[in-house]
Formats: structure tokens, C-alpha cells, sequence
């Protein structure tokens, strides 16, 4: 897992990293390694490509200078740019020269023009120009070289392969604000932590595909294990995926049952159970209004069936009878897909969740408030997604109701919705409004949009590396909320169950979105169908 910290905070950690022995220099060849692997690993072998590095006066343009120096030993044509003038006797800028790297000036503007000249024909472009210090706007003649270098990009028939050492030079990476001479990095290698600006709009427009290097730091920094928020990566969260023992049956795997659709919305609590169904769910049932069943039992044939009463075509107000009978043997309740807004099935979900239970909860069970008969049975953790989410906020106290280990996934409307917040504001603090609102619910919440957060009522809280438009389509909604209860429903707690579940959804967007060849066509059965795929990677690590 890596940590997301603020500028002061990466230079608390690196300074107590240095009295600890871990020497400012080997933080930065460890970093210009790190740079230097994870562009190998998109762009492969090193030998006969041409890498142009542009560097700074400062560490990041020693950073650019390790990787720089590394291209060269392994068989590439690289030209190093300087951006700024480097101390004398730069040991970084020796052996880069000893390495067999080309190094150029372009530090007059008399000298730049001919000095970008590599751009034209190279395959990989490194950016160390400016590191995570700056503030904008940028000041002369760093904006110069930046404007320079970006207008060269614009002109060239052939683009290179643009990956940034930290950021992208002339982002702020507290706040995720970018200066107009910034351009956009296919990707964005940042050094021992996360930055908050780079997974914030309009920086994580440049950022491209974010990945957190090693630099050497001991992990029991005092400095570095100050409770904030993580950036979830795939070592993290390949643990909480379920075990599959060769023994197993689908009682192994546990139930979920989707309880949504609506004569209007028949298609998501569809996409609810097949998300629930690839997440690796044992059994998956769907209860549906009578019009709904017959439209969609051909779309799911492994699902078990629970016709509810319909009033008008949405659930009926005495739909609760029809379903609770089922609860006692389900460990996970995804409600809200396809649900509307009427006022019969508003009383429907009242019925859901607030015919509490008195009586000691059932193992992996707990009731939120204890009320009414000591007969009524526990409710299995829920994950309340769509109309059920609106619903629930017209409701006085309503998230605090929910049965311990519940999941609500608002996307910012939603969040608005249920907080009273205007949703720009829930955009600009999207991580601390998570946080708490999951404390005030006690309920796991699940943020939703590019850099989904995810926060536990304890205080953690997870952002899933992913902003992909292949999920900004009608139903992807339906399928998370599925997966996400289909982990519950195997044993997960609602915490690991959201963050693993939301990893998985964001990868399987961007694996239907490369077999397609674009975003533009991604349909949520596509993404349901490339969850398999998603899980099949994350296992394989």
C-alpha cells in the first residue's frame, strides 16, 4: 500500500529517513531506478530506443539524470536536456556523460530551440523539469521551457512516450492545480508516497497512469505511519481476495440477494447479480417486482428468483413480507438498483430498515438500533446503492440506521443528496467528506467517481487508482454495487469488501475499454464481463 501525503509531510518523512541513514543520494538513485523499471515495463527493452530527459536544477532533475544514465548503460540513444544550469562538479551529471548520454543546454533561449531538436525522433520523452515544491503560477524561465517543450510536443508527426519523475512539471501537488504550460504524461512516476494534488482534477488530467516507487524508506517511520489516507495498489488488495479451496460448493461462497428493479429500470438489478455472480458469489438471488421478473429472468439464468408485489409497477409497500423469510440465509442484501422513487417502495425500504431487530444477532450479523418485536429477524449488511440512496435521505437519521457492516455507494449527486452539501464542495474535499460522513453513519462509504474513496467508520480511508471514462455509462453503478456485495457475501467486512471491490470494477472498465480499443463503446455488461479478468490478473500479481 502507499501513503498519500502532503509536500510538508514527503519532506518530514524523507528528512527522518536521512537521520535514520537512508542518505538523500540513495533516496535518488532508488527513485531514478524506479523510474527507469517502471517505463521498461510499458515500453520494453531498453536497447536501440531514443530517450530525450529533461532536467531541472534540482532533485528532480537528479532523479531524471539516475534514469537518464541507466537508458544509456542498457543500449539506448539518450540526449539529457538541461533545463537549468546544475551545481558544478554534479556527480549525477557526470556519470550520465560517462554513460554515453548526449547532454545539451537549453537553458538560453538562444540554446533551445536547437537543443529540443531530439524530440522529433524519440520513443520516450522523461520529464524532470520541475518536482513537487513549486508553486503556481509559474515563474519565468521555467514557464518559458515549459511552453517551449510543449508546443515542440504539439508539432511533432510522432509523440513519444511521456513519463513524469514525482509529477508532471507544473502541477501542484497539494491541491491538483496546473499551470497552463503544464502537458499531459502518459505516466507519472511519484516517489515514496502518493500526492494528493495528483489523484485531484485538473493535475490527474496530466497525470496519466500513477505509480508509487520504492525509495528506500524504512517502513517504521514515525513520520510515515501517521494515520491518513492510502492510495489502494494491487499488492494490497490481492490479500483480501477470497480463497477458492478446490472442496468448495456455492454455500461456500455464500448468498446475495439484489432487491431493486422497477418497470422503468428492469436491466440493473441484472447488472447487480452479474456483478455479484463474477465477483465469485456462490448464489445469487434477485428479488423483482412481478414486471420485472418476466423481462429479466432470461438475462440472468444462474440467479434464484423472489417475486415481490408490485404497486403500479415499482415494489410494493407489503413487498417486505414476501422477503423476509429469505434474510436468515443471505449474507449480504444489495438494495437499490432499478428501485424509483415512489412512495411505494419508500415504504417498502422504511419496512427494510427500520423493522429492527431486539434480539442477539446471529454470527456476522448486528442490528444498527434495536427496536420492535424481539421476533423480527436480523438484516444481513446491506450495500445501498441508486434510488435507495435518495430514498434513504429523505428519511430523518436514516444512514445511521443501517445494519452493522453496511456499504452506501452515492456518487456525488447522491452524496449531496444524503449530506446537504452542494456537490462541488463534496468535489473539492472528496476524501475528508467520505471519511466523515462514514464516522457519523458508521457505515462504509464509497465515494464514487474518477479516484473513488472509499472510508471505513474508524477513520481509514482508500482511493482506487482508477479515472477512466469507460465507466461513465448508465449501470457500471449497478455492477459495483454488486461486486462489492457479492465480497460481502463471501466473508469480507464492509471495508476490505469496497476497496477490493472498487479495484476490481476500475480495472475491469480499463480492460473492456483496451480490448475495445476506446471508452467510448464500454457497456456495464462488458465491465461485468471483464471482472473476471480483472481478478484473474490481481491473483497472478
Amino acid at each position: 500500500m502507499a501513503r498519500i501525503v502532503t509536500i510538508e509531510q514527503m519532506r518530514a518523512i524523507e528528512a527522518e529517513a536521512d537521520r535514520r541513514g537512508v542518505q538523500y543520494d540513495a533516496m535518488m538513485d532508488r527513485a531514478g531506478e524506479g523510474v527507469f523499471a517502471h517505463i521498461l515495463r510499458r515500453c520494453g527493452p531498453a536497447r536501440g530506443k531514443r530517450v530525450t530527459v529533461v532536467c531541472g536544477g534540482g532533485n528532480n532533475g537528479g532523479d531524471g539524470l539516475v534514469a537518464a544514465s541507466l537508458f544509456a548503460r542498457a543500449g539506448s540513444d539518450v540526449h539529457v536536456i538541461l533545463a537549468a544550469g546544475r551545481k558544478d562538479g554534479d556527480p549525477r551529471l557526470r556519470a550520465a556523460a560517462e554513460a554515453g548520454c548526449t547532454i545539451v543546454s537549453a537553458v538560453g533561449e538562444s540554446e533551445r530551440a536547437t537543443a529540443l531538436e531530439p524530440l522529433a525522433e524519440s520513443d520516450i520523452l522523461i520529464d524532470a523539469v520541475l518536482g513537487t515544491g513549486i508553486r503556481l503560477p509559474l515563474r519565468s524561465p521555467a514557464a518559458e521551457i515549459l511552453e517551449t517543450l510543449q508546443d515542440r510536443l504539439s508539432r511533432i508527426p510522432r509523440r513519444p512516450y511521456v513519463a513524469a519523475v514525482d509529477c508532471p512539471s507544473g502541477v501542484d501537488c497539494d491541491t491538483g492545480e496546473a499551470a497552463p504550460q503544464a502537458f499531459p504524461a502518459d505516466l507519472t512516476v511519484t516517489l515514496g508516497a502518493a500526492k494528493p494534488g495528483l489523484i485531484a482534477f485538473p493535475a490527474a488530467e496530466l497525470t496519466g497512469s500513477l505509480i508509487v516507487a520504492d525509495i528506500g524508506l524504512p517502513e517504521d517511520l514515525k513520520s510515515l505511519n501517521v494515520p491518513g489516507p492510502l492510495l489502494a495498489d494491487p499488492g494490497w488488495v490481492r490479500n483480501w481476495l477470497p480463497r477458492r479451496p478446490r472442496n468448495a460448493h456455492k454455500g461456500t461462497f455464500g448468498r446475495a440477494i439484489v432487491v431493486g428493479g422497477s418497470v422503468n429500470y428492469p436491466g440493473a438489478p441484472v447488472l447487480a447479480g452479474l456483478g455479484a455472480y463474477r465477483a465469485g458469489t456462490g448464489l445469487v438471488s434477485l428479488a423483482v417486482p412481478r414486471c420485472v421478473y418476466g423481462a429479466a429472468v432470461s438475462q440472468l439464468p444462474e440467479a434464484t428468483w423472489i417475486v415481490l408485489p408490485e404497486d403500479m409497477g415499482v415494489i410494493a409497500a407489503g413487498a417486505m413480507e414476501a422477503l423476509e423469510s429469505e434474510l436468515a440465509n443471505t449474507q449480504a442484501l444489495i438494495v437499490g438498483p432499478g428501485f424509483g422513487r415512489e412512495k411505494p417502495t419508500a415504504a417498502f425500504l422504511k419496512q427494510l430498515l427500520f423493522r429492527e431487530q431486539g434480539r442477539k444477532a446471529p454470527i456476522g450479523f448486528s442490528a444498527a438500533q434495536p427496536s420492535g418485536s424481539p421476533h423480527e429477524r436480523l438484516r444481513p449488511p446491506m450495500v445501498v446503492d441508486a434510488d435507495a440512496l435518495r430514498l434513504l435521505a429523505e428519511q430523518p437519521d436514516g444512514p445511521e440506521m443501517l445494519p452493522h457492516g453496511s456499504v452506501l455507494t452515492p456518487h456525488p449527486g447522491e452524496m449531496a443528496a444524503l449530506t446537504g452539501m452542494p456537490t462541488e464542495q463534496i468535489q473539492k474535499a472528496r476524501m475528508d467528506t467520505a471519511i466523515r460522513f462514514a464516522r457519523e453513519w458508521r457505515s462504509v462509504v464509497v465515494l464514487k467517481g474518477a479516484f473513488t474513496a472509499v472510508a471505513d467508520p474508524d477513520g481509514r480511508c482508500a482511493v482506487a487508482p482508477f479515472a477512466t471514462a469507460a465507466l461513465a455509462h448508465a449501470g457500471t453503478g449497478d455492477v459495483l454495487a454488486g461486486v462489492i456485495g457479492g465480497l460481502i457475501a463471501q466473508g469480507l467486512d464492509g471495508f476490505p469488501a469496497a476497496v477490493l471491490g472498487v479495484c476490481l470494477h476500475g480495472r475491469a472498465g480499463e480492460l473492456a475499454a483496451e480490448h475495445g480499443g476506446t471508452t467510448d463503446s464500454v457497456l456495464a455488461r462488458e465491465v461485468a464481463a471483464f471482472l473476471q479478468h480483472a481478478i484473474a490478473e490481481l491473483r497472478e500479481g
